[in-house]
């Protein structure tokens, strides 16, 4: 149940988490927030390494105790692992293979991101879980998936926005200044595959409860970043291979829509350039910006009066509405466009989108109380549901933080049973 009382959607789903970093936390996450009953499965701390997910020590930033000192919590690991459970077990040891295929026995959902063929070394792929628990919904996420000529590449986000094209047709054009290459500021190919994992995971929960059957959800973070392509891969299939055009780098703009990018305005008190951005998506909205600028005739020029002939025409079109959205402050365009029901926007930096009254009011930042901190600010998840709402319940855990509770509800393990483990290295 959620913090209000009320049934989470996931009650009752449990999930064996052993992934790490960002694909499969992410997907975990928001599991977790659903209602699941996530156990994080982390490397246990030892003379060579700090134990637990890579990214506890991904900062600066880390949190900051209330000795006022920097904990070992970075923020990267808090903005990726709410509402989960932490457990240590060195999957690397006979005896933590063994804890991990018992726990398995009693989960709904196990999840890794280990490369392909590790966990069969650990007799934990999904054949040899499958056996123990075949209603067992198995998830790999990798960066190329379970098959294929590049199935043992390590995948990182990075190397996949550009293998998968994304870096092609993200920057500015190559023949202005800045042009070239340039990768989405977030790890977008890591958290959309996160997030196409959480589908694929409830599909094949729905399909376990028809049948009994689990399956193996084999999820790659290159073909997530294929499918990510959106319409521009789609212009590419459906006329580019034919005509020889091959989608590139547009800057601000927009392949398919005209006028749809940034534009700078009139600069602000202090001298500073500023920009906003219009984005008009049909021929009416077009209208409605023609006389919100007081040029009423380019909407009736059989040139821009249809987006299909602004797309044509952009070359002509753009030049004349960068004069004349240089004529007005930022201010003044946005209320004006708001007014008419244009699409427009500001382009904030990360302080102002906090601050933003609307952003607030969605409640987009959640205070969490955390063992080391007398509160931590984290974003919040987005999903909005009216009766059964996401969980706010557990803050990220500190390492290994729920293994003898976890252990005991999984397993009914007493002391004894827990002392036994870590003396054999399992935990």
């Amino acid at each position: 149940m959620n913090e209000s009382g009320r049934r989470n959607a996931l009650d009752g789903i449990r999930i064996l988490d052993c992934s790490r970093v960002l694909a499969g936390p992410w997907c975990t996450q928001t599991l977790a927030d659903l209602g699941a009953d996530v156990i994080k499965v982390e490397r246990p701390r030892s003379g060579s390494h700090p134990g637990g997910d890579d990214t506890r020590g991904w900062g600066p930033p880390f949190l900051r105790g209330r000795d006022g000192q920097d904990t070992a919590e970075a923020a990267y690991y808090l903005g990726a692992n709410r509402n989960k459970r932490s457990i240590t077990c060195d999957l690397s040891t006979p005896a933590g293979q063994a804890l991990i295929r018992e726990l398995a026995a009693q989960a709904d959902v196990f999840v890794e991101n280990y490369k392909v063929g590790d966990m069969a070394r650990y007799g934990l792929d999904f054949a040899s879980l499958h056996a123990i628990n075949p209603r067992l919904v198995y998830c790999s996420i990798t960066g190329f998936g379970q098959t294929g000529p590049y199935k043992h590449r390590a995948g990182y986000d990075y190397a996949v926005q550009g293998m998968g094209g994304l870096m092609s047709i993200t920057g500015e054009r190559d023949d202005l200044p800045g042009g070239g290459p340039q990768k989405v500021g977030v790890a977008v190919a890591d958290l959309f595959t996160g997030l196409y994992a959480t589908v694929a995971i409830q599909a094949a929960l729905r399909h376990a409860e028809r049948t009994g059957e689990g399956q193996h959800v084999d999820m790659a973070l290159l073909d997530t970043q294929v499918a990510m392509l959106a319409n521009l891969g789609a212009n590419y299939l459906v006329r580019g291979r034919e005509d020889g055009q091959v989608p590139g780098r547009a800057g601000n703009a927009h392949a398919n829509i005209v006028p749809y990018q940034v534009f700078e305005v009139a600069p602000d008190a202090n001298g500073q350039a500023q920009h906003i951005i219009l984005a008009v998506g049909n021929d009416g909205q077009f209208a409605k910006f023609c006389e919100v600028a007081g040029r009423p005739e380019l909407a009736s020029d059989e040139r821009f009066a249809r987006n299909q002939n602004r797309v044509r025409h952009r070359a002509v079109l753009v030049p004349e509405l960068e004069r004349i959205l240089k004529t007005r402050g930022k201010a003044d365009w946005l209320a004006a466009l708001e007014a008419a029901k244009v699409p427009c926007g500001a382009i904030n930096n990360l302080a102002e989108v906090f601050a933003d009254p609307h952003v607030q009011h969605r409640g987009m930042v959640q205070r969490w109380q955390h063992p080391l901190a007398d509160a931590v600010d984290l974003v919040a998840s987005p999903i909005k549901m009216s009766a059964t709402p996401v969980r706010s319940d557990r803050p990220p855990p500190l390492l290994g933080e729920h293994t003898e509770q976890v252990l005991h509800e999984w397993l009914g393990a007493d002391a004894a049973r827990v002392a036994q483990l870590r003396a054999a290295g399992a935990i």
